[in-house]
């Protein structure tokens, strides 16, 4: 009996220094982990820094021909602060992007929309994208140009495009055409947004701004081909990182050849 309670003592003694093994264990990976973590968000910091001083000479040569089309997705909250939005196109200005999408997911109009004059009033040489007949990614504008998009928009124009693939299908059926159940694919989509009027531009680099790497809604078929770079919040934005992130879109070889979007809906295909 006795060498029975002795074995199972030590059997849960034993348990125990496994257990309490296992938890430090878990909280020393989770230290590691934790360190790692903040030792990169350090790390960029710097960089950043470094990129906005001109301590790292690689960054001064940026090919901002490669980039004919830049889209920004702003979380709704952080699309209030207008002075941010500001300064942002102020820094893209400098560098030399000329043709600029911003986007917010938030009601109606969106919250940009809302801040459109009070933009257009700070940045004396910008002009809206309507205001341009011309198109905005084969020219170089002594403009910058600016396209304003909300959730909105994105969910007006599949039902306008939607109801006329429906339209036309029906008046074909109806005339004796056979009826095509296959026109809901890509290129009848596509043929109908730019018919609408609701095509756009398809950016080649799309910067997230906001807690979620997501890119909130922004319509679908416009960055079938677009890189997404998550720029964390707003209230965060660095300089340094925007050009580290525009640096590394020119860097990269783009395997595909397609002609760029053109502010006239009806020119853009992809």
């Amino acid at each position: 009996m006795n060498f029975r309670d002795g074995a199972h003592n030590l059997y849960h003694i034993i348990v125990a220094i496994g257990y309490l093994g296992l938890q430090l264990l878990w909280y020393f990976l989770q230290i590691i982990v934790s360190a790692w973590y903040y030792i990169l968000i350090a790390g960029n910091i710097f960089e950043s820094y470094f990129i906005s001083y001109g301590v790292l000479k690689k960054y001064k040569s940026l090919h901002i021909g490669k980039l004919q089309y830049l889209a920004i997705v702003i979380e709704s909250e952080d699309a209030h602060q207008t002075s941010k939005v500001v300064k942002l196109l102020q820094w893209l200005d400098s560098v030399g992007v000329k043709n600029v999408c911003l986007y917010d997911m938030n009601g109606m109009k969106g919250v940009l929309k809302k801040s459109k004059e009070t933009i257009f009033q700070t940045l004396k040489n910008a002009k809206s994208i309507e205001e341009v007949n011309e198109d905005v990614t084969h020219h170089a504008p002594d403009h910058m140009t600016l396209e304003f998009v909300s959730y909105v928009d994105g969910k007006e124009a599949v039902a306008k495009a939607a109801n006329l693939i429906f339209v036309k299908n029906f008046k074909q059926h109806n005339i004796g055409g056979v009826l095509d159940h296959q026109i809901s694919l890509e290129p009848h989509l596509n043929q109908a947004l730019q018919i609408v009027g609701c095509k756009g531009p398809e950016p080649d680099l799309l910067l997230v701004y906001g807690p979620v790497r997501s890119h909130l809604g922004f319509p679908a078929w416009r960055i079938r081909y677009t890189e997404i770079v998550h720029m964390g919040s707003l209230n965060f934005m660095r300089y340094g990182s925007l050009i580290k992130a525009i640096y590394n879109f020119t860097k990269v070889r783009h395997n595909y050849d397609f002609p760029k979007a053109s502010s006239q809906p009806s020119t853009r295909n992809k």
